[in-house]
């Protein structure tokens, strides 16, 4: 059942999927949390995310459903996808208890400043986790594309993998970040850096056995919109905003922009 050709194609799935951790790593040499890091590295994410999102997915998503529906109402299909996605992660945000309540926090031995980095250290890790979801969503439809890619022409198969592991180390930085800054854990921010990796070697195990013969250009396309969506509002609703908190407007734009540049550049580099 598994062949060569199969064990190689998730093999290099699996080493696109788990370069995430090599951007879980900065946590590892981050040597402060200070004002203008936090907010350089939340704008870098919020860079990377829309950047990925509008740049590279929203087309792809297109492509294929133009593909499947035609040109004019696939456009419409994955403009709805889209703004799906940013509903769903909407509807999460809501229903997650985001725990910021002073009152919550503070029973009396507490300072009020004790009270109020608890809370920026909550908001921190609900970042840090939704950030982590999005990732995951979208690295599973990658995997299962780079696996099947690569079954069909193993050259192709692995620029498609250099091409997504070079640009899944800004994600993890995605996740590393906020949530070092929050647990104060650099295991625990690598360990799920490592973890959203892991949806594109799944992706591929569940496209070899189940997957291959329903997946096509409306399904691919609808998940990657929505992904689209998830990780535009992230970036608009949490990584900017909070960038912002920390006073330190330009720092986050010169992180907005180099997360930008350093996409761009993977994507020019192996388009």
């Amino acid at each position: 059942m598994f062949t060569p050709e199969v064990l190689f194609a998730l093999g290099i799935t699996t080493f696109a999927g788990l370069s995430t951790g090599i951007g879980g790593l900065i946590a590892f040499f981050t040597k402060g949390t200070t004002p203008k890091f936090l907010a350089g590295s939340l704008g870098f994410s919020a860079g990377v995310m829309l950047y990925v999102s509008m740049i590279e997915i929203f087309p792809k998503a297109n492509e294929a459903m133009s593909d499947f529906y035609g040109e004019t109402f696939g456009y419409f299909m994955t403009t709805v996808a889209f703004f799906a996605g940013m509903a769903f992660i909407a509807i999460i945000d809501k229903l997650v208890p985001s725990n910021d309540n002073p009152h919550e926090l503070n029973n009396g031995l507490e300072s009020d400043m004790n009270c109020e980095e608890e809370i920026k250290k909550r908001k921190f890790y609900r970042l840090g986790i939704f950030s982590a979801i999005a990732i995951t969503i979208h690295n599973f439809p990658e995997g299962i594309a780079t696996f099947m890619a690569t079954l069909q022409d193993p050259m192709l198969g692995v620029t498609i993998a250099i091409a997504i592991a070079i640009h899944n180390i800004p994600e993890g930085i995605a996740v590393s970040v906020p949530l070092y800054y929050a647990t104060g854990s650099k295991k625990k921010a690598l360990a799920l850096s490592f973890s959203s990796g892991l949806a594109e070697p799944i992706g591929a195990l569940l496209a070899f056995f189940v997957l291959m013969q329903f997946i096509n250009d409306a399904v691919f396309g609808f998940v990657f919109a929505s992904v689209a969506g998830i990780m535009v509002f992230i970036s608009l609703d949490q990584l900017l905003p909070t960038a912002e908190k920390y006073g330190e407007h330009h720092v986050a734009m010169y992180g907005l922009v180099a997360g930008m540049v350093l996409m761009a550049a993977s994507l020019v580099i192996f388009a």
